[in-house]
């Protein structure tokens, strides 16, 4: 085996308020311990919390923070007790490190990347074994680099107590990551999709990855009653919920009775102050459901779903940046530009 790598560059938050407070450091490799994996990282795919966290919106990290919680990687090396890793395995770390299987509770959320613990935004970084899953063998590093969240939030929601089934309706917002993963995985799964977006350019990419409806919600500004419309009625089975405050109460009436709103992110900069979602919640019996992520279970699981409909399932990535550019691939992501992710290549070979 070749000598293992001495030095490690990695991406430090000096101080909270701007993405441009990230600069480059250098440590030490550190041996992995008896039951962790050393991994050269070879891309990293950006999420919308790495920017709310540099920016002091989300109320974790701070300053010293190693930034990212989504990588793609290659194992140089094992701990003496571990058995299902070896060189040359090309895996992904799950976003909480200890959330293996079922619900997660505060100590595994403890151990989310990024934010909570230290991030991936390095060339080489040691994970406990038990974190990491193979990445599907037609991906390449950067498009696996999307997977630990975009891809897994997108599978848990539709997945969860009320899984989807086919002739499902599901209404997806915008097309990032988690959204373009949504409709792929609704489609793969045989659902119909309906995708909003403020970009007509954009949503000609939904329709492309096989949303069978589109409604630009500047041109539409009551998109919920458009997908009343679109379902007769009835409303959907199933909302990838992203908009937070300002979207959520269309959403609810979008929804069918008995229908299910995945809540996920925060994006929108509207108002919902004066939203009263308890009424129309029991009215409707919803069932309105948080997503942290998911499990290293169902990331194996969401796997297999990859395997078996690669050409459906094909992850969007929009651009990626070097790894000495990042502080650009921040601003790619801040400008709303993109559809699917934005990744940054880490390693130089």
């Amino acid at each position: 085996m070749s000598a293992l790598p001495t030095k490690t560059r990695y991406y430090v938050l000096k101080e909270v308020g701007t993405y441009k407070n990230l600069e480059i450091k250098e440590s030490l490799v550190q041996k992995p311990r008896s039951t962790e994996v050393l991994v050269k990282i070879h891309a990293v795919s950006l999420q919308y919390r790495d920017l709310a966290i540099t920016i002091g919106i989300y109320p974790v990290g701070g300053a010293g923070l190693i930034p990212c919680s989504d990588m793609a990687g290659e194992v140089i090396a094992v701990g003496e007790d571990v058995k299902t890793w070896k060189a040359g395995d090309r895996v992904c770390a799950n976003f909480s490190t200890d959330h293996i299987h079922g619900d997660t509770n505060p100590e595994i959320i403890k151990t989310s990347l990024g934010g909570q613990s230290p991030g991936v935004l390095t060339e080489y970084r040691s994970f406990p074994a038990h974190s990491l899953v193979k990445i599907p063998d037609h991906l390449t590093f950067e498009e696996a680099s999307t997977l630990p969240c975009a891809a897994l939030t997108a599978y848990n929601a539709l997945h969860g107590p009320i899984p989807i089934k086919a002739g499902d309706t599901v209404l997806v917002q915008g097309t990032g990551g988690v959204s373009m993963f949504g409709l792929q995985f609704a489609v793969a799964s045989g659902a119909s999709v309906i995708a909003t977006s403020s970009s007509n350019d954009k949503l000609k990419i939904a329709r492309k990855l096989g949303a069978k409806h589109t409604i630009n919600y500047k041109e539409t500004p009551d998109w919920d009653q458009e997908v009343l419309k679109i379902t007769n009625g009835r409303g959907v089975d199933h909302v990838v919920e992203v908009g937070g405050q300002g979207t959520v109460g269309k959403s609810i009436n979008a929804a069918r009775v008995g229908g299910s709103i995945h809540i996920i992110g925060f994006l929108s900069q509207e108002s919902g102050a004066n939203l009263n979602f308890v009424i129309p919640t029991l009215s409707k019996a919803l069932l309105i459901r948080g997503i942290y992520i998911g499990s290293v279970s169902q990331f194996v699981d969401m796997n297999r779903l990859i395997d078996a409909n690669p050409d459906k399932t094909k992850p969007v990535v929009d651009k990626v940046f070097s790894f000495e550019d990042a502080i650009k691939a921040y601003a790619h992501l801040e400008s709303q530009a993109h559809v699917g992710k934005v990744v940054i290549r880490v390693s130089r070979n």
